[in-house]
């Protein structure tokens, strides 16, 4: 007599995935509504992921979560295509208890994310579009390369300082800006052996190659204002002061598009201006900002309100007005916050900034 075959099936069923990412492997746990549970190990590739649970869980409405790493949102678009329902999460925002805290592990990481996401209790944060995470690595390595220069710069004063070579009384000046008398002067230093004209000459030559590269990058974003997906909104950011045009490229990449912030406490909240809180029973203490933030983005804007602050006749009487009663970098802040007030309304009705003026 032939046996019957039990054939399983989790049709109509949610099948919750908690992926902890690395790069030569992916803890994987799977729970089903029934609370049946397995962790495994696997290549890091969603088409090996999707062929197990197919296998195992067919027929099921596959939901899966991880952290936001070292993969960006390739793994989410590659989870996608095969059919797998993906959000990618801040590791801040995921409930973690102390000992999960004190004794990490790769597969407790793993049923943490999906237990969360069986209990909804995650949120995905947003993920851009191709074209826009591109121009956002492009600015952010931009950036970078800005931050070497400093560095450089840096070390070759310090080689001058270090060996007694004074810079020439007309160039000192020159040297804060780093003019091509200054750059030609430093060609032309001679040390007493070969080897300290060496670091100097090699640390010189460094700079130059990276500067050379920060000015085809530049030339590169100065092409957007040209294009008709970007040029036009370029246009209304720097009708701002303050916002030039690396300010309004680097807004386009990392915000992409105003609309996913249903308010300003949202907008202000994602860029870090929000202070710290502290209530409790009769205790009410606001603090420094906090630290939780897009870096790139709140760096930036910090900058650009001082230049605002300087060029707006409305921010300056009110920046004038909170120095009278905070320090300077604290008013900062607060300008700060209403430069991305008035950055949100010109981009969400698409209109230029009109200045204010101040009888």
């Amino acid at each position: 007599m032939q046996g019957k075959v039990k054939i399983i099936s989790f049709q109509g069923q949610n099948i919750y995935i908690g992926i902890d990412a690395h790069l030569k492997n992916w803890t994987v746990t799977v729970m089903t509504e029934n609370s049946l549970t397995k962790t495994i190990s696997q290549n890091p590739d969603a088409g090996t992921l999707y062929t197990y649970l197919q296998r195992t869980f067919p027929g099921g409405n596959y939901l899966s979560a991880y952290e936001a790493g070292f993969c960006g949102f390739s793994a989410h678009r590659n989870l996608e295509k095969y059919g797998i329902k993906s959000i990618v999460v801040n590791p801040a925002d995921i409930p973690t208890t102390d000992k999960e805290r004190k004794q990490k592990e790769d597969r407790r990481d793993s049923r943490k994310i999906a237990r969360s996401l069986k209990n909804g209790e995650l949120t995905g944060i947003h993920v851009p579009d191709k074209e826009t995470e591109e121009l956002r690595s492009l600015v952010r390595y931009r950036k970078t390369l800005v931050k070497e220069i400093s560095r450089h710069k840096s070390r070759i004063k310090s080689h001058l300082h270090c060996f007694g070579i004074a810079i020439p009384g007309p160039l000192a000046q020159a040297s804060t800006y780093w003019s091509g008398k200054f750059t030609q002067w430093l060609e032309e230093v001679q040390q007493s052996t070969p080897y300290g004209g060496m670091v100097l000459q090699s640390t010189l030559a460094t700079v130059k190659h990276l500067r050379a590269e920060l000015l085809k990058i530049n030339r590169k974003l100065r092409e957007l204002e040209k294009e008709v997906m970007y040029g036009f909104k370029i246009k209304l950011l720097r009708s701002i002061p303050g916002i030039g045009l690396i300010v309004a490229v680097t807004l386009l990449s990392e915000l992409e598009t105003i609309l996913r912030f249903k308010n300003l406490d949202k907008l202000c909240s994602f860029v870090g201006l929000v202070p710290r809180t502290n209530t409790s029973g009769e205790n009410d203490k606001t603090g420094k900002i906090t630290s939780r933030s897009n870096k790139p983005l709140r760096g930036i804007i910090i900058e650009a309100a001082w230049i605002a602050s300087r060029n707006d006749p409305a921010l300056a009487q009110c920046y004038l007005e909170l120095c009278k009663r905070m320090k300077p970098n604290k008013a900062i802040i607060k300008i700060a916050k209403k430069l991305l007030n008035r950055i949100r309304y010109v981009m969400k009705n698409e209109k230029e900034y009109v200045h204010s003026v101040v009888q």
